[in-house]
């Protein structure tokens, strides 16, 4: 009697429960996701400029304001406030360079072995310079070396996507990089570089 009498007091429980779980991510933390990505590192050096990139982008954390679900989902989420949480990461060691032998040295530099990923929190959005456009800040963590960052994004929304493309220019050294080397030390490469990304954000229809 009193296991049958426990049994009809968890059932309810549990039921409710589960259906928290499955209905919160549309509300509090909708799943968002990379539908496709691409980050683009481009320096130059002593001998020739070069670029180096990955296509391994991914969504670590997303948490968007209850405000801003719905048909306006991405009108709502760009607006200040309406992202409580979001994080990005590349797999440091999935960036390329087409030209060269400068893979290996750019993971030794960038500490790929202790420091897997490189990531980028946003803190908020703010009204893009000169009035137009969108300004992300957030933090950027390379080489285990965090630092604020802020620079212009633009945005295309089309249906339920929402494609975000911004650059970055950035000293390596301010994260404690040593600049790559490569042809036995016959190349040298300028610490300063240029971080480009294009990713196309997607929701699940509702």
């Amino acid at each position: 009697m009193k296991r049958q009498a426990f049994g009809s007091l968890l059932a309810p429980a549990m039921g409710l429960a589960v259906a928290l779980v499955a209905g919160w991510p549309a509300v509090a933390q909708s799943p968002l996701a990379i539908e496709s990505g691409k980050v683009t590192i481009a320096g130059n050096s002593n001998v020739h400029a070069w670029t180096a990139a990955t296509t391994k982008v991914r969504v670590t954390k997303a948490r968007i304001a209850p405000a801003a679900a719905g048909a306006d989902f991405w009108d709502g989420a760009l607006k200040p406030g309406g992202v409580d949480a979001f994080e990005i990461a590349i797999p440091a060691a999935s960036l390329s360079a087409p030209k060269g032998d400068l893979d290996k040295n750019m993971h030794k530099a960038l500490k790929v072995t202790e420091h897997a990923d490189i990531t980028f929190r946003l803190l908020r959005f703010e009204p893009g310079t000169g009035g137009a456009g969108t300004r992300a800040i957030g933090v950027l963590r390379i080489a285990g070396v965090e630092k604020e960052v802020a620079f212009d994004i633009t945005t295309k929304r089309t249906g339920t996507t929402l494609a975000v493309a911004g650059r970055l220019d950035l000293l390596m050294t301010d994260y404690g990089i040593a600049p790559p080397k490569a042809m036995l030390g016959m190349l040298k490469t300028d610490p300063k570089v240029t971080i480009t990304f294009e990713t196309v954000l997607a929701i699940p229809l509702t």
